[in-house]
């Protein structure tokens, strides 16, 4: 995201993506979120006191075995593929956050498909990874500001969250709240504190319970992310995730994804607030294909590594790399229409971790699992 303004991530576009996921995706800059998740694509209708530090796990060959500094988010329309995935990879996942709720009002949590699913669980734990849902929200306008500036309305919601975590074996909950992004000059800072409330309140019910809180915030640049009080937030939870993707989103202008000067901005400002330990930088594992022509009313879509690649194969157009940014892309024809895709490889993604070393930023998490390019896995595994 390279163009001035930029959507507030998001994971919305699974909905309609991706939102993760996830992103369920809104962009940094813009102040309006579209679908259930912003950040986090999502699919079509159709389809404190901090927990105790984790003992090192054995490793077989003696000694402590390597930290996993990778997370990822589940999504539950594709949740076979991603959950298959997820084991192939268990030597370096920390955490996977499966998708699976989503918060509609003070005292309801909803679950998605397959939520709960105690194969998965059992097979994530088997394999030494911890199972942290996501919980998102998508409700109207306003509506979750409301409940955030109700100390009792507050107090129901925790206690909501609290019966969902206790519904299987979880190791906590991670909490994806986007639509508060959008929150007016006039309110902010009351919709801020009330957020820092529910978050301090809610990981201390779980730290009680050993258990962790991880909570999910837009990137805070100069014109995003204020609603996130980020030094509060640093004090309370095991983890803090930045969603670091939809510099350019799907209401937007073509172009990457995320950057490598995005990302040291971003950086430079959470590592000031937060211990460089408590961060996970969210990498997309996904992009948009977007029609090249502003003016033209066709939809922007969706896609996976994937499937961008399967349609730059199909098209027949060359792989073309931007060393600005760090993000592959290319364009094709669609009948007479011209049509831009960026979105995120292994290249990309080994041309930006450079930017989080320089900040001490180990822990990363991307949106999401069985959307990306196998080879990140070992890039990720170099740092």
């Amino acid at each position: 995201m390279i163009t001035g303004v930029l959507p507030r991530p998001s994971r919305t576009v699974a909905l309609s993506v991706a939102g993760l996921l996830a992103a369920a995706l809104l962009p940094a800059a813009s102040a309006a979120a579209s679908g259930p998740s912003a950040a986090h694509p999502q699919p079509p209708p159709t389809l404190s006191t901090d927990a105790p530090a984790a003992e090192p796990e054995p490793h077989p060959g003696g000694g402590a075995a390597p930290p996993r500094t990778v997370s990822a988010w589940l999504p539950y329309w594709d949740q076979e593929g991603a959950y298959q995935n997820a084991l192939r990879h268990a030597d370096q996942l920390h955490t996977v956050s499966p998708f699976w709720y989503q918060a509609v009002s003070a005292g309801r949590i909803d679950p998605h498909p397959g939520a709960g699913e105690r194969r998965v669980i059992d097979g994530l734990h088997g394999a030494g990874t911890k199972v942290v849902p996501t919980v998102m929200e998508t409700m109207k306008k306003g509506a979750l500001a409301a409940i955030l500036t109700d100390p009792a309305r507050r107090e129901e919601h925790a206690d909501a969250l609290m019966r969902t975590v206790g519904t299987r074996d979880y190791d906590g909950l991670d909490l994806d709240y986007e639509s508060i992004a959008a929150t007016g000059d006039s309110t902010y800072r009351q919709v801020r504190d009330g957020f820092t409330a529910l978050a301090t309140d809610l990981c201390a019910r779980l730290h009680k319970l050993r258990k962790q809180c991880v909570i999910t915030v837009f990137p805070k640049t100069r014109t995003t992310g204020r609603i996130w009080d980020y030094a509060a937030i640093g004090r309370v939870a095991d983890r803090m995730r930045i969603m670091g993707y939809n510099l350019h989103w799907s209401s937007g202008t073509p172009g990457p994804i995320a950057d490598t000067a995005w990302y040291d901005d971003i950086l430079t400002r959470a590592t000031a607030l937060v211990p460089a330990a408590k961060l996970e930088m969210g990498l997309p594992a996904y992009g948009w294909d977007w029609p090249s022509d502003p003016a033209s009313k066709a939809k922007t879509r969706h896609v996976t590594w994937k499937t961008a690649e399967a349609l730059r194969h199909k098209e027949g157009v060359p792989y073309q790399f931007d060393e600005v940014s760090g993000t592959p892309h290319f364009s094709y024809l669609d009948g007479e229409e011209r049509r831009e895709v960026w979105y995120q490889d292994a290249r990309g993604v080994a041309a930006h971790l450079p930017v989080l070393r320089r900040h001490g930023v180990r822990n990363t998490a991307f949106w999401a699992l069985n959307f990306e390019d196998p080879g990140m896995w070992p890039v990720l595994a170099r740092g």
